[in-house]
């Protein structure tokens, strides 16, 4: 292999990475994580979701704006991305259904406090 066409395959697993890893940060910079979903799915399962959702488009545009700004690896950040995107979902519905399904102690309360106000802000 020349050392142009193994710099190339490098720069593809590079991009990959960073197509993954953009959608990672951008969900987790959203949203709890998938273990906490889980915990908290009986109380809270749709707003969670929506986060998890909110994120994906954010990452999808960051990916997409990658791909078409270096176009010759466009290819590895569009699978990098997508496989991310998908993995993320495929977590996230997973702790939803499971925590529905399942419960456990949820890792927040939802009521206000016998005789108090809440928060109070």
């Amino acid at each position: 292999m020349a050392l142009a066409e193994a710099a190339g395959a490098a720069s593809n697993g590079i991009a990959f990475l960073v197509g993954g890893g953009i959608v990672y940060e951008i969900v987790a910079a959203n949203v709890s994580s998938p273990q906490t979903t889980e915990l908290n799915a009986s109380a809270r399962a749709p707003t969670l979701m929506k986060w998890v959702h909110l994120g994906q488009v954010q990452a999808g545009l960051f990916v997409a704006a990658a791909a078409l700004m270096d176009r010759p690896h466009r290819r590895a950040i569009l699978a990098g991305g997508i496989l991310a995107m998908l993995l993320m979902e495929g977590l996230f519905m997973h702790a939803k259904k499971s925590g529905q399904a399942n419960g456990g102690p949820p890792t927040e309360q939802h009521a206000a406090p016998a005789g108090g106000k809440g928060l109070g802000w």
